[in-house]
């Protein structure tokens, strides 16, 4: 027999009555929740698998098509890996000083006493993008001279626009009041940069980055005209000399090295963004 405070006619307490333990104090405590995982197995072997059954492809065409003492001449001894090469590296130097130059830049002219200066850094930044390319390179090379310095410096000054723009645009967008919050701390302007500023900015800043990287293996292909090699060897050979496996080839290794330099900066995307910046679920 039960009295009202849960206890029997012989005075003992049952267990989850009364005083006595509850079964919701017995149960463990729930686990912190898993974060998703940012690059999906779809998005790391899509691209590259498409990627890989095109060139192969290619490769099958080019085995049994009929070649002419001209269009073997144009792909041997190596010509094909040393333009593929050289297409790399344009690829690589040109974004590395863009990037040390538009970025630093960026930042630059968003501080109070450099402010005024944006406008006229951004028209530059245009005017090297308005600007077309082959006449661009033209004009360097009339000033420089044929070689890869000339190539180098059009290619640049083709793709600073994106990186300026947007690393200035991602600083702007930060909120004041966070800014503020900062300082309120006791954080210097350095560290209210590195630690708060740039971090926000992230987003806006790569995706400026990933916009001239394409831009930079799109423009490399022009280098050919100022002597800075590249893959625009070959197009402009089988184009000259009107060898279709030539141009095929040149063609199908720039669009394949511009996707794939693409995929690259889309994970770079993902895995450098701070994760306080994703939304929750």
């Amino acid at each position: 027999m039960r009295t009202s405070e849960g206890r029997t006619s012989d005075g003992d307490t049952r267990p989850g009555e009364g005083g006595g333990p509850s079964g919701e104090e017995d149960a463990p405590p729930p686990r912190p929740a898993v974060a998703p995982s940012r690059v999906t197995w779809q998005k790391l072997t899509f691209l590259p698998m498409a990627l890989i059954a095109v060139l192969l492809a290619t490769w099958l065409w080019f085995e049994q098509a009929d070649l002419d003492a001209l269009t073997r001449n144009a792909l041997s001894d190596g010509r094909v890996s040393q333009a593929l090469w050289q297409h790399i590296e344009l690829t690589v130097i040109s974004t590395f000083f863009v990037l040390i130059i538009a970025i630093p830049l960026g930042i630059l002219l968003t501080r109070r006493g450099f402010s005024r200066a944006t406008p006229v850094a951004m028209a530059f930044a245009n005017m090297g993008q308005a600007t077309p390319a082959i006449g661009l390179l033209a004009l360097l090379v009339i000033w420089l001279g044929i070689g890869r310095r000339a190539a180098l410096i059009g290619i640049i000054a083709y793709a600073v626009l994106p990186v300026l723009s947007n690393t200035i645009a991602g600083l702007r967008a930060n909120d004041p009041t966070l800014l503020e919050a900062a300082r309120g701390i006791g954080m210097s302007p350095f560290g209210v940069l590195t630690r708060v500023e740039l971090p926000l900015a992230v987003p806006l800043i790569l995706a400026g980055v990933r916009t001239a990287l394409v831009l930079n293996v799109g423009t490399a292909t022009l280098a050919t005209f100022g002597g800075g090699g590249g893959l625009g060897v070959l197009i402009t050979t089988g184009i000259t000399s009107q060898r279709m496996p030539v141009l095929v080839i040149g063609s199908v290794l720039t669009v394949a090295l511009a996707l794939l330099v693409d995929w690259l900066a889309s994970l770079a995307e993902l895995l450098l963004r701070p994760r306080g910046l994703e939304a929750g679920p």
